[in-house]
């Protein structure tokens, strides 16, 4: 599999397979953290531009291509709440976003309304810390296994259990329970 997934880097074919097989998945995973459809389309193009460049990090044996794709997609959301927040210290405006057909706005409208409770549950989680937030997001929202969220977050598969059990602890107290998030 390390092969295969180093060939997407070297082989279009291979790669076009690779995007078409998880593009769905990623664009949904974006949609959830993300309400607006250009910014979508864009960090959807980052995450494959970012796959093609790091495409020799991911090992089979620590997890599913979708643990390390959705992984990619956190760092590519990180960078670019990073580069937001520069840029709206210097300037008010919004620049450089590429226009979008109506079709596309339209399709990325309908995918961003779908994940609107999901964008809900993500507020009522926003009390956790950082750490156990990430976990419970990948492992109730986006349906990873511990050990595939431990991937993506770069972390050893005990410390994501106890984030997550952390998590969960904290959720049980909210008003708001998650039917995933407490069982």
């Amino acid at each position: 599999m390390r092969r295969k997934q180093a060939k997407i880097a070297t082989d279009p074919v291979a790669f076009e397979a690779f995007y078409r097989r998880h593009v769905d998945a990623v664009t949904r995973f974006l949609a959830r953290r993300v309400d607006d459809p250009h910014t979508v389309a864009d960090l959807v193009a980052e995450v494959f531009v970012a796959v093609l460049d790091s495409a020799h990090t991911y090992r089979v044996e620590l997890g599913s291509e979708i643990a390390w794709l959705y992984g990619v997609a956190r760092k590519t959301i990180s960078a670019e709440r990073r580069r937001t927040y520069r840029q709206y210290q210097l300037t008010d405006r919004v620049s450089g976003r590429r226009p979008l057909a109506t079709d596309d706005v339209t399709t990325l409208e309908e995918r961003i309304d779908a994940e609107q409770q999901a964008r809900q549950v993500f507020k009522a989680m926003a009390e956790l810390p950082e750490g156990e937030r990430a976990v419970l997001e990948l492992v109730v929202i986006d349906q990873l296994t511990v050990t595939e969220a431990a991937l993506a977050l770069g972390i050893r598969q005990s410390a994501a259990k106890v984030r997550l059990h952390r998590a969960r602890q904290t959720l049980r107290n909210l008003p708001f329970v998650m039917s995933g998030a407490s069982g």
